[in-house]
């Protein structure tokens, strides 16, 4: 029995002596697992990364895994400025300062060297003075202790150099490094031309790969046949199946456990602490003691276990180290005084999963003739990872195990609501066909009237261009249509009433048409109708006669009595129209045409209104360009006494010479202005002018110092109070004197915004500003305007003087109107005389004051910096 006792302790030991050797080839297997790692993700950073800059690092990273590499940089020489690009630079000692350094300035160095020749330079504090020897480089930076430097090649040709260096003698490279290192190299090339070389990259990694196995293969083999240590091995295979093989309880696993550590190191005493997240506490699921039957639950102190989780080491700690951990406050006080007692000797390790540390497994004797030692210690480590390993699999394979029962019964639970949701589903499903075929049918028809929309009848008209275009016999129109006194009729009887109204319209039009005909609502006001397969213009006709018709009777609204009435425009599909928008665009286009014509009346298309609605808008973008650029010729037409033959001031209006047009009548671009919203713009353009002709002849010593120009401002411009604000603020800031400054209005203009405008005029009277009543007698010639408005002066339309001589009638009215002006003190200014009977007749009943070509033509003022110039 003592010889089979001392057996077993020789055999113990001799395990002993082996665990460093166990310990290097481990080390040595855990390099060439990290060799292979590396050099597949350098592999890999060829195709893998799209960025340098992510590049660098990463390779700068991998390296550094495998080797010391806390100096390294990456440089390119750009051989078209003849610089060096350091492309990447991390050095303990010497600082980068510029990125790009000229290369005549690194010629001597190493890394220039490697550039010029394409060699790679392994240099040691032992060799270095031999390597450099003849090869004309010398170290310009920091004398490193090792220094490696490959070249970067593209083909044949050398772009670049990486280097790594160390400067600590205990951190030495080797020729492994370099090796290494000259494959990275390769790599950084492969990664910058990723794309054109992607074949060679493939080609490099497969035959890099088969490099790799064959490493690999050598290894293991090397491996197999120094594994001299078998009883590790079947513990650490015991271990890792422990988690699968052992039975439901979890006790038995950990026994388990127990047995096969015992095997390795004397662990007579052993147990399992982890750590309750929730409670803090420290628990033990497995506990096996000679002296203690059980351990209970206890919170986190100062006790041995606690110093392993805190420090996150392995320990082993016996009487010659408890008393100083307990003297630095690492132990309770109370640890060493039972360890002495009991002659303890305790080795725990932390189990880590993942890099998380959740428990600690611990064996200890309570004899002094085995105590534990260091080899026991490293054992302890090496073992404990495989133990935490195969714990967290336990763990997991139970959590599963609980979870699949779960699982099935939830199944079962949601087999009996899915089928019960089913039903409600099938349900859902018809009430969701219903939804869908009605927003189908929102998004293609009109809300209100129920008619297709613009968006449905787009569609339709495409499909009748694409018939026209392969049948041209075939006949197809479009009919647009726009309301009359739509605007009017909503103002008055409300919305609602008016939405009414396009509903019986709908109706109305519906029934003048044929059912194969689509009517559809554009918006607002706004109908169109696609014939189809008609005969002749002349049914196209037959049916907008028959809508104008329908729509001229009496609508009854809110029990009111309403008259519209429609503008219709016909376009007639031709073989030539490419989309629907354009046969839109054309039927558009004859509807104006058709309310130029006064309304209740259709028009058909023709090119001419084309080419008129061309012409209105080049109209209108040439006077756009025009006002912008201030480039409109400004005239004045003196008002004369006709006595005296003295100017009482000069009126101011716009001549406009378009560039291809000709010249353009006051009336037209008058109506351009209105249309395209301009005419604010023009009188601020006219204002402008009229107060720099005064300012400039306000300081004049000849008889313009008493000139006053008036202007013909539109009402629009004086509704807003904002408006007539910055009007008054722009006439102020000018330096002009107001009295100088007279704003003509158009009687027509007042006939629509009479009821609105007194308080502005009375405000611009204020101010200083004469009041001119213009063409009177063109439209209503209200007398109440004579009576109400603070009016300066009154000018009787055109067409009264050109009657005269020959109308007395009209020439007894003008001297009516100057009766009413001496009673209401405003004078009469007749506008037009063309002819000295004109001029005999007016002077005749007492007209003192007047306008026109007889008495003096108007003449263009050109505004200058420093005078202004008359031109006839």
């Amino acid at each position: 029995m003592a010889e089979d006792s001392q057996a077993n302790e020789l055999s113990v030991a001799e395990l002993r002596e082996l665990v460093p050797q166990l310990q290097q080839l481990t080390d040595k297997y855990k390099r060439a697992e990290l060799i292979q790692k590396a050099l597949f993700d350098i592999s890999e950073l060829a195709s893998s990364v799209n960025e340098l800059t992510r590049l660098y690092p990463a390779v700068h990273q991998i390296i550094a895994g495998f080797m010391t590499a806390r100096n390294f940089f990456v440089a390119f020489h750009n051989s078209a400025t003849e610089t060096v690009d350091f492309a990447y630079f991390v050095d303990e000692f010497d600082e980068l300062t510029l990125p790009t350094i000229p290369a005549s300035e690194l010629k001597k160095s190493l890394t220039a060297y490697i550039l010029r020749t394409g060699n790679h330079l392994f240099l040691t504090k032992e060799n270095t003075d031999e390597q450099l020897e003849g090869i004309d480089a010398e170290n310009l930076g920091a004398d490193p202790v090792d220094w490696i430097g490959v070249p970067l090649k593209r083909d044949d040709q050398v772009i670049g150099a990486m280097v790594v260096q160390s400067y600590d003698e205990s951190e030495r490279y080797t020729t492994q490094d370099l090796e290494v290192l000259l494959f990275v190299s390769q790599h950084i090339v492969n990664a910058l031309d990723r794309v054109k070389n992607r074949e060679i990259t493939e080609q490099t990694i497969v035959e890099r790969t088969q490099q790799l196995q064959a490493i690999n293969e050598d290894l293991e083999e090397e491996i197999n046949e120094r594994q001299k240590v078998e009883a590790l091995q079947q513990a650490l295979f015991e271990i890792s199946e422990l988690s699968a093989t052992a039975g439901g309880e979890i006790t038995t696993f950990y026994s388990s456990l127990h047995d096969v550590l015992a095997r390795l190191i004397s662990a007579p005493n052993c147990y399992i602490a982890t750590i309750n997240k929730d409670t803090q506490f420290l628990e033990f699921p497995y506990f096996s003691d000679e002296v203690e039957s059980e351990i209970k639950p206890r919170p986190m102190g100062r006790g041995l276990t606690e110093y392993v989780l805190r420090t996150g080491q392995a320990a082993l700690i016996d009487k010659s180290k408890v008393q100083d951990l307990a003297e630095a406050g690492e132990l309770a006080k109370s640890i060493p005084e039972n360890m002495l007692k009991s002659s303890n000797s305790w080795l725990g390790s932390p189990l880590v999963v993942e890099g998380e540390i959740y428990g600690v497994i611990a064996v200890q004797t309570y004899s002094e003739e085995s105590p534990y030692t260091f080899k026991d210690l490293e054992l302890l480590k090496f073992v404990s990872h495989h133990i935490a390993v195969a714990m967290e699999r336990k763990r997991a394979a139970e959590s599963i195990q609980k979870y699949n029962q779960q699982l099935a019964e939830k199944v079962k639970e949601r087999t009996t609501e899915l089928n019960q949701t089913n039903e409600t589903l099938k349900k859902q499903i018809e009430e969701r066909k219903k939804i869908e075929l009605k927003l189908i049918h929102d998004a293609h028809h009109d809300a209100l009237t129920g008619l297709p929309n613009r968006v449905m009848f787009s569609n339709r008209l495409e499909l009748a261009v694409a018939n026209k275009q392969r049948h041209k016999e075939q006949n197809f129109a479009v009919l647009f249509i726009d309301l009359d006194r739509f605007k009017q009729i909503n103002d008055t009887i409300g919305h609602y009433a008016g939405d009414m109204f396009l509903i019986e319209v709908a109706k109305r039009i519906g029934s003048c048409i044929r059912g194969h005909d689509l009517l559809a609502r554009l918006g607002g006001d706004e109908f169109v109708i696609l014939l189809d397969t008609f005969e002749t213009v002349q049914d196209a006709e037959d049916v907008a006669s028959r809508i104008i018709d329908s729509l001229s009777k009496v609508f009854v609204l809110n029990d009111k009595e309403m008259y519209s009435g429609a503008s219709i425009g016909i376009a007639i599909l031709e073989s030539w129209y490419k989309s629907a928008d354009e046969v839109i665009r054309d039927a558009d286009a004859a509807m104006y045409q058709s309310k130029s014509m006064g309304r209740g009346q259709y028009a058909l298309f023709n090119k001419s209104m084309r080419d008129k609605l061309l012409e209105e808008l080049e109209l209108e973008n040439e006077f756009r360009r025009t006002l912008r650029e201030s480039a409109f010729e400004c005239f004045f037409q003196p008002v004369l006494n006709l006595e005296t033959k003295e100017s009482i001031y000069f009126e101011a209006y716009i001549r406009w010479e378009h560039p291809k047009l000709g010249k353009i009548q006051r009336e037209q671009f008058s109506q351009v202005a209105e249309e395209s919203g301009l005419t604010l713009e023009l009188d601020n353009f006219l204002v402008e002018q009229a107060c720099t002709l005064l300012r400039q002849w306000q300081y004049s010593d000849g008889p313009e110092k008493r000139y006053r120009i008036a202007i013909n401002i539109s009402v629009d411009q004086i509704l807003q109070p904002r408006l007539i604000n910055n009007l008054l603020d722009k006439i102020r800031k000018s330096g002009i004197n107001p009295y100088s400054l007279i704003f003509e209005f158009d009687e027509n203009t007042l006939n629509r915004r009479s009821q609105h405008i007194l308080p502005t005029l009375t405000k611009l009277k204020k101010a200083g500003i004469q009041l001119v009543l213009d063409n009177f007698g063109s439209g209503l010639a209200s007398l109440s305007y004579l009576y109400s408005y603070p009016l300066d002066y009154v000018k009787i339309d055109h067409r009264y003087v050109r009657s005269i001589p020959r109308s007395q009638k009209n020439l007894k009215m003008i001297q009516s109107i100057l009766n009413i002006g001496e009673h209401l003190d405003f004078k009469v200014i007749a506008e037009g005389i063309e002819t000295a009977q004109q001029y005999r007749e007016l002077a005749g009943i007492g007209c003192q004051f007047g306008q026109g070509s007889y008495v003096q033509s108007a003449k263009k003022l050109v505004v200058k910096s420093d005078k202004v110039q008359s031109e006839s």
